[in-house]
């Protein structure tokens, strides 16, 4: 009973953390899980699996908060879910992992830019038509994002929030809410390629159910942070995110010492935490209304 407790604790921060910064659920609760001693590939398979509802229950909650640009949904589901499936088919046979540091290194440079594109920024950004944003933009966007998030335990928010923030024609609120709102496509398609390549034969199914417990919980709650707080402030809380999220990849993958790891993440948390305050001061000095 103490681990469903914990499992439902770890899905319902995960969930916090990507409803209402637009990624890292598979992250959070794959690495939660794996620090409680659950083998890597249970892990990944139970994560997976529990998103199907976590996300369903975070787009419905983003919709009803009004986070939530329809049109960037459509474009990014049918070839985010196509890669998704691609991704989940070839698993076995793709090494997600070699891949991973060189996507790392380029969404490092995108967490870099958003960070400093909001952190400077006084006046927040206004929705415009996203009609005339080409479809081919979308179409290599969902398409990656989907399939690393299959091949790579997760993907589709650190590689779609940023490269659509990293734009100037979509509010930071309407980004998270998009991202988080089509990921229910993409994790569903990510299951039936599972289910097709692998099957679910070790899946602890009480263990997804308190996860997914967790994620329901937490979806409105963070569909309402996202709602309320300014879009300064949530985009350069989503830039430390990925800032952090793939510098750790990077240290893994060329096995940094953990003393460096902690002398790291403690500059860097510093500086993030330095920069939430910059933007907490200029909103108060600027007194803007969002």
């Amino acid at each position: 009973m103490r681990k469903l407790i914990i499992l439902a604790i770890i899905g319902l921060c995960a969930q916090l953390v990507d409803g209402s910064l637009g990624m890292a659920y598979g992250v959070t609760s794959t690495s939660l899980l794996l620090l409680f001693g659950i083998a890597p590939a249970v892990a990944s398979a139970s994560v997976h699996l529990a998103e199907v509802v976590t996300t369903a229950a975070s787009g419905v909650s983003h919709i009803r908060f009004g986070n939530v640009d329809k049109g960037v949904v459509k474009k990014l589901i049918v070839p985010g879910s196509i890669g998704a499936f691609i991704g989940a088919i070839f698993l076995g046979s793709i090494p997600g992992d070699i891949i991973k540091p060189y996507i790392s290194v380029f969404l490092l440079g995108l967490g870099c830019f958003v960070i400093f594109r909001f952190l400077f920024k006084r006046k927040p950004v206004k929705q415009v038509n996203q009609g005339n944003v080409q479809k081919k933009f979308f179409i290599p966007l969902g398409f990656l994002a989907g399939f690393f998030d299959a091949t790579g335990g997760g993907g589709w928010g650190p590689i779609a929030t940023p490269v659509l923030l990293s734009r100037n024609d979509m509010e930071t609120r309407k980004v998270i809410g998009s991202v988080d709102t089509s990921e229910f496509a993409i994790a569903v398609s990510s299951t039936i390629g599972f289910l097709i390549s692998i099957g679910w034969s070790e899946i602890n199914y009480v263990w997804v159910f308190a996860l997914m417990l967790g994620g329901i919980i937490a979806a409105p709650i963070a569909a309402w942070l996202v709602k309320i707080i300014p879009s300064n402030l949530l985009g350069v809380l989503v830039g430390g995110m990925i800032i952090l999220t793939n510098v750790r990849t990077l240290m893994l993958t060329f096995h940094i010492s953990t003393s460096t790891m902690v002398v790291v993440y403690s500059i860097l948390i510093g500086l993030w935490f330095f920069g939430v305050i910059y933007v907490i001061r200029n909103l108060k000095k600027y007194k803007v209304q969002y």
